[in-house]
């Protein structure tokens, strides 16, 4: 019988290795890891598979490299170099905006079987909902509608997110491990014109995001931003 470590490619078991490390908080964000010398020979493997391992987990976002240095634990919080979950805060602090957010909505309801689903919740089970309406120097800027899975941030509720956003708690007590995203364009609907300050029907930059720990799903946001103001970054390197 072939054992699941002998199944896996070589590479993927030096992934793994360093993933569940990272996982379990044995690499603290900025803390050196093992260097390549090292994996070779933990694992027995090539430097060449050490090295495909190393840069898969920097594409991800998990790790730092640095020449002639070595592999850093990267900051939890960052998916990839070209992809960033950023505290709209923050954000807008370090333009020089002032930011504000109206709460319109904090309750803990009974998830409905599709969104039970995607936050690994039985349908009917407690899940916390809010909707926050996110302004730079007034102008709306963010429609924010929120789920969170209550075994991820059991005190979600209690935070006043007038004075603190939703970003910056959950990567606090609930840092990220994986995230999804989907982004779309879509016309606004007669609530969303009204929260925004813009046309019905008016275009609308619609962001998706699920984000989950190794152990299960955290949140799904439901981001909704007026076209004219707002654009997304990328960018690509080989």
């Amino acid at each position: 019988m072939v054992s699941p470590d002998t199944a896996e490619a070589p590479y993927a078991r030096v992934k793994r290795f360093l993933k569940d490390g990272l996982e379990r908080g044995e690499w603290p964000p900025g803390a050196l890891m093992p260097s390549e010398a090292e994996l070779v020979a933990r694992f027995g493997v090539s430097r060449m598979t050490v090295n495909r391992a190393l840069r898969e987990l920097q594409g991800e976002g998990l790790v730092e490299r640095s020449q002639g240095v070595g592999t850093f634990a990267a900051q939890r919080h960052r998916l990839a170099s070209t992809l960033t979950i950023r505290d709209l805060h923050e954000e807008l602090a370090a333009r020089g905006q002032q930011h504000e957010a109206e709460v319109l909505l904090k309750a803990e309801e009974a998830a409905p079987p599709a969104l039970a689903e995607r936050l690994g919740l039985a349908p009917g089970a407690p899940v916390f909902h809010t909707v926050i309406v996110h302004r730079a120097d007034g102008l709306p800027l963010q429609l924010e509608d929120r789920y969170v899975n209550p075994a991820a941030a059991p005190g979600y509720l209690d935070v006043d997110f007038a004075t603190t956003t939703p970003t910056h708690y959950l990567l606090q007590v609930a840092p990220l491990w994986e995230a999804e995203y989907s982004v779309e364009a879509s016309a606004a609907s007669a609530e969303e014109a009204r929260r925004l300050a813009i046309a019905e029907g008016d275009p609308c930059l619609v962001v998706v995001r699920r984000t989950r720990r190794l152990d299960g799903p955290i949140t799904i946001a439901r981001l909704v931003h007026p076209g004219a103001r707002y654009h997304l970054e990328g960018g690509f390197r080989p």
